[in-house]
């Protein structure tokens, strides 16, 4: 009888972990698509980058789709949210291919890179069901550190202090991936609105960050 309830305890949990890691891909792959539309519209539409609109868009949406996470209103407010990250990137998008002679490979390339990490790192956690949960706290020390770091780096104009920047997001996204990948399948998150959530932001930033980094040696117009 013991042995009995162990095993099915072990069946559901294994159960609820495949059910949410299934949802997480699926709302994530979702909300990349609708990203990726609200993008094209700020493009298309010539959108302008401001700093303060998009700070107070983006942490008021995150606790927001929080705060409904457990509620169908939170489905709606990831959404929002990953629509309104998605229209943030249509400037910086629209800077690249405007500044560089090779934009549009730049985008590609980072692009690319973003959905290879993505897919390497989050294969290696299911195949090996490792416990990343360790990384949780330097990688939140870490995320904190490097955005103070950004902040500087928008009053002193230092080309290194924004290379080294991005190098950071870019090994610090990558380990949320692996972090929050980990969690899901060895039960430590059961809300998929939030999984789905903490990744997208993971490979918004991985995509931003390398951007910075392959635009750093691309050929800019002069």
């Amino acid at each position: 009888m013991r042995e009995n309830v162990v095993i099915n305890s072990r069946g559901e949990s294994l159960l609820a972990t495949h059910t949410v890691l299934r949802n997480t891909y699926w709302l994530l792959g979702l909300t990349l698509l609708f990203s990726a539309a609200t993008a094209g519209l700020a493009m298309v539409t010539h959108a302008k980058p401001n700093f303060l609109l998009t700070i107070v868009g983006v942490y008021g949406l995150m606790f927001l789709t929080s705060a409904l996470r457990n509620s169908g209103w939170g489905l709606l407010a990831a959404f929002a949210f990953t629509g309104f990250m998605g229209y943030t990137l249509g400037p910086i998008l629209n800077m690249v291919l405007q500044n560089y002679a090779n934009g549009s490979q730049i985008i590609m390339t980072s692009l690319g890179s973003t959905g290879v990490i993505f897919f390497a790192l989050s294969a290696y956690v299911l195949t090996t069901r490792k416990d990343f949960s360790y990384l949780g706290g330097f990688l939140f020390v870490g995320i904190m550190v490097a955005f103070l770091a950004s902040i500087g780096g928008l009053f002193f104009n230092i080309p290194a202090l924004h290379l080294a920047v991005s190098a950071a997001f870019v090994l610090l996204s990558s380990g949320m991936i692996l972090f929050q990948t980990s969690l899901i399948i060895n039960g430590g998150e059961r809300n998929y609105i939030m999984a789905t959530i903490s990744i997208y932001v993971a490979l918004y930033n991985l995509f931003v960050s390398l951007l910075q980094l392959f635009s750093a040696f691309g050929g800019r117009n002069n």
